[in-house]
């Protein structure tokens, strides 16, 4: 039984990592692919009555570990200078407002038709109105590199704003000055509480000199994330904060203060340190995705009851993205269709309490929302290649010879 396991679970990676290096060649979306093989795992196993127990708990946890990482992995990423400021703004205008639109019209929908109370039917609401960083930021690898960049921002801080919404209406029972002023205090601390984690986990960073360094600093990571959740604060901001540092020490090595951290050998760590949080990433998502299509019920993806809801969603959600980008000046091809929905909505989804959960928001809409989003994203990608590859033909025909 146990080698069983081992050469299933190996085999599924390696198809993941097939998903994953083929994906900005066949422009469909991985996360797809990882449901659907999950899905028929599940399939497989039934017809030959293989019993596996619940594997249902390992989801949050699979789900909250990817979260880290994800965010960590986009905060590497993300450059802090003079001459992305217009691009930060603009990336923070595009994740916070449709978000917020969003999450509040559809709350309003939630309430008429369900009758729950305008707080629970936002609660609700929320975890449809993120942008997957996880499937956006590996999906455009080929667009052009401005793109990419844009893509990169907003997806991520379009998982801190969603997350931190969230929390914000779950551990506040009510919408008032005191649960705001609250809500800045937290933030304030884990403020505080990032900075000097950040500082001690860099230096660790560079100081630990035994071959096995890292792990502790990504367990380090996870359980300091952890016990500030416990607290109830926004602990994603830790994880964006650290990662921000990290990745910007050529731009802060000025401060005298950081010369103590000696940022030129520092990098070098960190280089190692950011290839290993990619790979990581993309083993527990890919973990995650099967596991969640492995628990994927047929009847769930093709509900006709949800079906009309999924689809008003996605456009809805389209539609909102149109606008903005006609807004902020940005080009609407091809990022009209970079939005897919991902982890961070099935996360945000089992975190819901039963005491705010409304019937109208299943386990069935939310699978729908993500395949359908994923799909309108792949016909973007599949349509803007089609159109590069008669772009080149035509400036191919007007340079030969007549």
């Amino acid at each position: 039984m146990t080698t069983a396991i081992i050469i299933t679970l190996c085999t599924l990676l390696l198809f993941a990592y097939v998903f994953e290096f083929t994906s900005s060649k066949t422009k469909i979306p991985s996360v797809i692919l990882l449901l659907l093989l999950g899905w028929g795992v599940r399939q497989l196993s039934q017809l030959v009555n293989i019993n596996i127990p619940s594997l249902s708990p390992l989801l949050p946890i699979l789900g909250t570990i990817g979260l880290i990482l994800i965010v960590l992995e986009g905060s590497l990423e993300l450059e802090l200078n003079a001459s992305k400021k217009r691009l930060i703004i603009k990336s923070v205008i595009v994740a916070l407002v449709p978000l917020l639109v969003l999450a509040f019209a559809m709350a309003f929908a939630f309430q008429y038709y369900s009758g729950a109370s305008f707080k629970d039917s936002l609660i609700n609401a929320t975890p449809f109105c993120v942008i997957s960083s996880a499937i956006a930021i590996p999906s455009v690898k080929n667009l052009v590199s401005a793109q990419r960049e844009f893509v990169t921002y907003e997806s991520s801080l379009s998982d801190i704003f969603g997350v931190l919404l969230f929390n914000f209406l779950a551990f506040n029972s009510s919408f008032k000055i005191e649960s705001v002023g609250m809500f800045i205090l937290q933030l304030l601390i884990i403020i505080l509480v990032s900075f000097v984690a950040t500082v001690v986990l860099s230096i660790l960073l560079k100081k630990i000199e035994h071959p096995i360094k890292f792990a502790p600093i990504i367990l380090l990571i996870i359980l300091i994330y952890e016990v500030s959740k416990e607290f109830n604060l926004p602990s994603l901001v830790f994880i964006l904060l650290f990662g921000l540092f990290l990745g910007n020490l050529d731009e802060i090595k000025r401060f005298k203060w950081i010369e103590r951290l000696r940022p030129d050998e520092l990098n070098k760590e960190v280089h190692k340190f950011k290839e290993l949080i990619v790979e990581a990433t993309f083993l527990i998502r890919a973990l995650f995705f099967l596991l969640f299509g492995f628990l994927m019920e047929t009847a769930e993806i093709i509900n006709t009851d949800t079906l009309i809801w999924s689809v008003s969603i996605v456009a809805g959600i389209f539609l909102l993205r149109a606008i903005q980008l006609k807004i902020s000046g940005l080009p609407i091809m091809p990022l009209l269709f970079i939005a897919p929905r991902g982890l961070i909505t099935i996360l945000l989804f089992l975190a819901l309490s039963p005491e705010q959960s409304i019937p109208l928001v299943n386990k069935s809409l939310i699978i729908q929302v993500i395949i359908l989003s994923a799909l309108v994203m792949m016909y973007g990608l599949m349509k803007n290649n089609v159109k590069k590859v008669e772009e080149v033909a035509e400036v191919a025909a007007e340079e030969s010879p007549v």
